[in-house]
């Protein structure tokens, strides 16, 4: 297999590109490096593009989120004047909209538009026999992660699937069989990875998941349950299904050519091996900072970027990456000082407990659509936390496993994949003067 595509490109759907060019207000799409991809006649007409700073697309793209910015534009006579912008997370980039008069709210055809183009660019986006984010998407992820990755000094990896001997279940019961195989292991992922995990299908039988703020070591751990499960499980029609896969951080300036290559080359290894087994590439930025840093590397850092503006959520996410940092701090002296180490550990998980609590009352009084997942999500943090506490306590277990959980699913991935998904609704009108 080989890497050509990843990091292009793709171009924008004709469809979206019909939408945005008969719009009446001035609007663009970003890509997901924050260049603009698509602006109407009437973006062009009113928007000198070179004002648009490097600065402000940068902001656009990090915190896009039904966010509204005031902002200093030049228009095509050379007058400056005020604008007010609105920016929207979208699939595969931000759409931002720039009201030609201060102070003109963005109403239902903006909407209407918006809702319409995540609607194709979903289309254009997923795979259609088995619903899986397809390779053009994946193309068009990669580099915005990667760069958030380098930016936050948060791991990113890639777990490489392929279902063993696929071509037997074809040519022996056909391929609408395969297909239905190929659907059902597609699902079946999609329940057994985190949330905030993303499963692509790469091609024919292959499959990538892309696992943020995620080094090598964890995703092999759930690489290897993957495969457990998988190996458990009875597909309909063909029984048991087993597959192979690769695993592989990021690791230094190397290209997402040479990244795919070596996670290629440990799935490789898998198949040569006899299948039903994972590989890993050993290497990744997370071991590189760790030696740069030494301790301090193990050290979860609040910044501006993280915060939705409402003080009380705002204070409690500060305090979480406290504790956790304050649990890893005494993981180094557990052995002299297990009191200390312990009493960090319950101190730790009582406030995610009560940080969890008071989050889903506050987004049911906004009335949050997606409460229920949320509620689901946060159960299922806590319903692992105590079983590795547990496990850690009994000997079964690891400690190193469980503040690994703590500090990274619980407090740094849940930050910053699901509680960002809810920012919005926090603090309505808010804006930033660019």
């Amino acid at each position: 297999m080989e890497m050509n595509r990843t990091g292009a490109s793709t171009g924008p759907n004709p469809d979206v590109q019909e939408l945005v060019r008969d719009f009446p207000l001035p609007l663009a799409l970003l890509d997901a490096n924050g260049r603009i991809e698509i602006s109407n006649d009437q973006f062009n007409r009113y928007c000198e593009v070179g004002s648009l700073t490097h600065d402000f697309l940068r902001s656009v793209m990090e915190h896009a989120a039904d966010k509204e910015y005031v902002l200093r534009l030049v228009d095509r006579n050379g007058h400056e004047c005020e604008a007010r912008a609105h920016s929207s997370r979208l699939h595969n980039g931000v759409l931002l909209v720039i009201n030609e008069f201060p102070g003109v709210a963005r109403g239902a055809d903006v909407e209407h538009l918006y809702q319409r183009i995540l609607e194709l660019e979903k289309l254009s986006a997923t795979d259609q026999l088995t619903g899986a984010w397809n390779r053009a998407h994946l193309d068009r992820m990669v580099e915005s992660e990667l760069s958030r990755s380098l930016r936050f000094r948060q791991p990113l990896s890639l777990v490489l699937i392929d279902i063993d001997h696929f071509k037997r279940v074809n040519d022996r019961f056909g391929h609408q069989v395969g297909d239905s195989v190929l659907v059902e292991m597609v699902n079946f992922v999609k329940e057994s990875i985190r949330s905030a995990d993303t499963l692509f299908r790469w091609g024919g039988e292959e499959f990538v998941v892309l696992t943020a703020a995620t080094g090598y070591r964890h995703a092999a751990l759930m690489a290897d349950a993957l495969r457990a499960k998988v190996e458990r499980h009875s597909f309909a029609t063909v029984g048991q299904v087993t597959i192979s896969l690769g695993v592989a951080e990021h690791v230094g300036s190397e290209s997402v050519q040479e990244w795919f290559s070596r996670v290629d080359a440990a799935l490789y290894s898998a198949k040569e091996s006899g299948r039903n087994c994972i590989r890993v590439d050993r290497r990744g930025s997370s071991d590189r900072w760790a030696a740069a840093s030494g301790a301090s590397a193990l050290h979860l850092v609040w910044t501006e970027a993280y915060e939705c503006g409402e003080p009380t959520i705002d204070g409690q996410h500060r305090e979480l990456f406290n504790l956790a940092n304050a649990l890893m701090a005494a993981s180094f002296n557990k052995e002299a000082s297990p009191d200390v180490f312990d009493a960090a550990l319950d101190r730790l998980i009582t406030h995610i407990v009560h940080h969890f609590t008071h989050e889903e009352a506050l987004l049911e009084q906004h009335h949050y659509v997606h409460l229920g997942a949320h509620k689901r999500a946060h159960a299922a943090l806590l319903k692992r936390a105590y079983e590795l506490k547990a496990d850690a306590t009994a000997g079964k277990g690891t400690l190193g496993g469980l503040i690994e959980f703590l500090a990274n699913d619980v407090v740094a991935h849940h930050l910053f994949s699901a509680d960002r998904s809810f920012f919005p609704l926090l603090v309505q009108g808010n804006r930033k003067t660019i």
